[in-house]
C-alpha cells in the first residue's frame, strides 16, 4: 500500500482534484490499497475534518473495493480517538496509529495505555505504527506482542528498518496479526523475516517495483535482490529530502503533487531535475521488473 502524498496549494488547502487524479493513476498501476494521511501524506499537519474528506473522496472516486487505511498522529488518547472516529466516518477500513512522540515518548507504560485505550474505543481496526527515525522511539517487541492480543489491533507498520526486530515481532504475535515493512531499503529482508507486505513512500513513484519486489521475495530472495538494489538506490537519493523529496518524485512519476504544507518547503529547483532523472531510470526498468 503506498503511503500516498497529500497535495496542497500555496495557501495550504488540499487540492481534491489532484488527490482524485493520484488515486486513479495509482489504481491504474495496480494499487488496491492506500494509506491516506500517513507520515508521507503529511498527516501530522492535517486539520480536524481533513482525514474524512480525503477518505470520502477516495470512496467516491474508487468505490468500496479499495482498502483504505487512515493515518492517525496524536499525542493524547482523546486526540487519537477523535482522529480514529473521524477516519471511520470518512470510510477508512483501518487506522494507522503513530506512537505518541512528545510527553509519552520512551515511557513504555504510557505508550501501552495510549494504544490500549485507543483500541478499546476504536470503531475500526488498528494498525500500530513505529517509525523511530521520525519519532525517536521504537515500539518494544513485548509491547507490540501484548497489544496484538487485543481484537481491534490487527497489524503493525514497522519502519525501523531492522528485519531481525521485525522477525521477533512476527514470531511473538498471533498468526493472523499482520506485519508491514515501512523501510524501502530493507524490503527483501523484511519479507524473509515474516512481513506481510509493504507500506512505503516509494509506492508513490514506483508502486509496480515495490509490488514486484514483495511478490518475488516470497518465492526467491536471490531473484528479488536486483529489484531491491534498484529501489534502495532510488530511495537513497529521493528520500534524503523527506516528504518534499517524495512529492517531487511522485510528480516526476505522473502524480499531481502541489507543494508541502508549511513549515515544510518544496525541494529546491536545482534538485528537481536530479530527482526526475532518478524516477525516469526507475520507471524505465519497470517492465523488466514486473515481468521478472
Amino acid at each position: 500500500m503506498p503511503a500516498l502524498i497529500t497535495p496542497f496549494d500555496d495557501a495550504g488547502n488540499i487540492i481534491f482534484e489532484a488527490h482524485a487524479h493520484n488515486l486513479r493513476v495509482q489504481t491504474e498501476r495496480g494499487v488496491t490499497g492506500f494509506v491516506l494521511g500517513g507520515s508521507t501524506g503529511e498527516g501530522p499537519y492535517l486539520e480536524a475534518g481533513e482525514r474524512a474528506l480525503l477518505l470520502a473522496e477516495a470512496r467516491v472516486e474508487l468505490g468500496d473495493d479499495l482498502y483504505l487505511v487512515s493515518g492517525v498522529a496524536a499525542q493524547s488518547v482523546r486526540q487519537a480517538i477523535a482522529q480514529v472516529e473521524e477516519s471511520a466516518t470518512g470510510g477508512a477500513d483501518a487506522a494507522l496509529v503513530l506512537t505518541p512522540t512528545s510527553l509519552a515518548r520512551g515511557n513504555h507504560a504510557a505508550v501501552m495505555r495510549f494504544f490500549s485505550a485507543v483500541a478499546e474505543a476504536a470503531p475500526i481496526p488498528i494498525f500500530l505504527y513505529s517509525v523511530p527515525a521520525v519519532t525517536g522511539y521504537e515500539l518494544p517487541i513485548d509491547c507490540a506482542a501484548e497489544l496484538a492480543l487485543h481484537p481491534s489491533v490487527i497489524a503493525i507498520k514497522d519502519s525501523g528498518g531492522r528485519p531481525l526486530h521485525m522477525k521477533e515481532i512476527a514470531q511473538s504475535t498471533p498468526d493472523d496479526f499482520m506485519v508491514y515493512a515501512g523501510s524501502s531499503s530493507t524490503l527483501v529482508k523484511a519479507m524473509a523475516a515474516g512481513a506481510e507486505g509493504a507500506i512505503t513512500a516509494s509506492g508513490n513513484y514506483a508502486p509496480e517495483l515495490v509490488s514486484s519486489l514483495v511478490l518475488t521475495s516470497r518465492s526467491s530472495v536471490s531473484d528479488a535482490e536486483p529489484l531491491q538494489s534498484r529501489l534502495t538506490e532510488a530511495t537513497r537519493q529521493i528520500e534524503a529530502f523527506g516528504a518534499a523529496g517524495t512529492k517531487a518524485a511522485a510528480g516526476a512519476a505522473g502524480l499531481w503533487t502541489g507543494i508541502p504544507r508549511k513549515p515544510l518547503q518544496p525541494v529546491a529547483r536545482t534538485e528537481l531535475a536530479k530527482i526526475a532523472q532518478v524516477v525516469a531510470t526507475v520507471r524505465a526498468g519497470l517492465g523488466a521488473a514486473v515481468a521478472g
